[in-house]
């Protein structure tokens, strides 16, 4: 099994470094090859250039790391993804990744007579462990969570995901030290059934 797994922080020691160290770390300690991604260290440019907005063949776009990134893809059986909830959206480098990274001939392509993707990708499972200073019921009652319906309904389901999971640990800056690190070991949890489920 072959999981993927990128982190989407821009400090160094953030919550969101240490839950990718412990998934990662877990993963490890199952049969899977992991292919671990910190997106900032890996200096990944999220700035989509004019020539990679072709909507049929964009494989010759891009430069060297997104052409690693993308021929990973191929060979997925699943992908974590790792980042905080900053105003109800992945961090800038992330959602650059999805449009730089997830394109067409790539990830998916489009049905000419209905307009809808198929994808193309075999990875069918994906964890997201998000971060969020905002409470559950102000998440959910007053913005409708928006980051849950960017991967649930307009990434994930894009490219072939039929079981996407996600977890949001919050709030964040008030929690203490006992508390992150339960977390800890809920997202080790999360990323052992990711790979024994299957």
């Amino acid at each position: 099994m072959r999981i993927a797994v990128y982190l989407a922080h821009p400090r160094p020691g953030s919550f969101n470094g240490a839950l990718f160290g412990a998934v990662v770390d877990e993963l490890r300690t199952h049969a899977v090859e992991v292919l671990a991604h910190d997106l900032y260290a890996e200096g990944f440019d999220p700035m989509l250039g004019a020539a990679e907005t072709e909507t049929v063949d964009s494989t010759r776009a891009g430069d060297d790391l997104i052409r690693r990134y993308q021929d990973e893809l191929s060979e997925l059986d699943a992908m974590i993804f790792v980042h905080p909830n900053w105003w109800g959206m992945p961090p800038a480098i992330l959602t650059g990744w999805v449009q730089r990274v997830l394109t067409p001939a790539v990830a998916y392509k489009l049905n000419d007579a209905a307009g809808e993707p198929i994808p193309l990708l075999r990875a069918e499972r994906a964890l997201v462990l998000n971060t969020s200073d905002t409470t559950a019921d102000r998440e959910r009652d007053v913005f409708g969570d928006p980051l849950g319906q960017i991967w649930a309904s307009c990434v994930l389901p894009y490219i072939g995901v039929k079981d996407m999971r996600r977890k949001v640990f919050r709030t964040v800056t008030d929690s203490s030290e006992q508390t992150r690190a339960a977390w800890l070991r809920e997202a080790r949890a999360l990323a052992a059934a990711l790979a024994t489920d299957g």
